[in-house]
């Protein structure tokens, strides 16, 4: 019979989870700390590189599009928004919401992007969980813009307090952790067969 200790230090000793997890942290890391490098050089002053801003400016395509699907589902809503600059998100007459780094979401998509590539699933599979995890998280995002700037326009009050992030970031896990249940439950029916 195995001690909760034993099954522990099994964890650390299977080698393929081993392999899987130092896949994922690297991956992570490389990802994650690529951005922040990569919003450094594309953000004006310090170590700013036009051609990287101008060209290949991937974060500020996120918030241009996050931006863009929040004033879509706005105006379905039969709001009045406009874009006040390209940070700004305003209803008209009312208040508007700046989208800053923080708020484009980059980590949450990382650590999915980090755990479907430290996965071995083949191409197809790859591409499917990728695309669909992403599209959930940015869906989710936009949702999050859109109720933020209706409440702040109407004085609601955030449940427990909590800030637009923290929120956020409670749904965008819940949704990755709900993701990669129904991950390991589709690799191991795949696997079966």
């Amino acid at each position: 019979m195995y001690s909760s200790f034993s099954l522990h230090m099994n964890v650390f000793t299977d080698k393929k989870f081993l392999h899987f997890f130092l896949k994922f942290i690297a991956l992570f890391c490389v990802l994650y700390y690529g951005t922040i490098a990569f919003i450094g050089i594309t953000a004006p002053g310090g170590y700013y590189w036009p051609v990287a801003d101008n060209f290949f400016n991937y974060v500020s395509a996120l918030r241009w599009i996050l931006m863009h699907f929040s004033k879509v589902v706005l105006e379905a809503a039969g709001y009045q928004v406009y874009l006040k600059d390209m940070y700004t998100i305003k209803l008209s007459n009312g208040t508007g919401v700046h989208i800053g780094y923080d708020c484009i979401g980059y980590g949450v998509m990382i650590f999915w992007t980090a755990f479907i590539f430290a996965n071995e699933v083949g191409c197809i599979n790859t591409l499917k969980w990728l695309s669909g995890g992403l599209l959930i998280i940015f869906f989710i995002n936009v949702l999050r813009i859109v109720l933020l700037l209706i409440a702040t326009n109407n004085n609601w009050i955030s449940p427990f307090e909590f800030d637009n992030h923290t929120w956020f970031n409670i749904v965008a896990y819940l949704a990755i952790f709900t993701l990669i249940y129904f991950f390991d439950q589709s690799e191991k029916k795949r696997l079966k067969y």
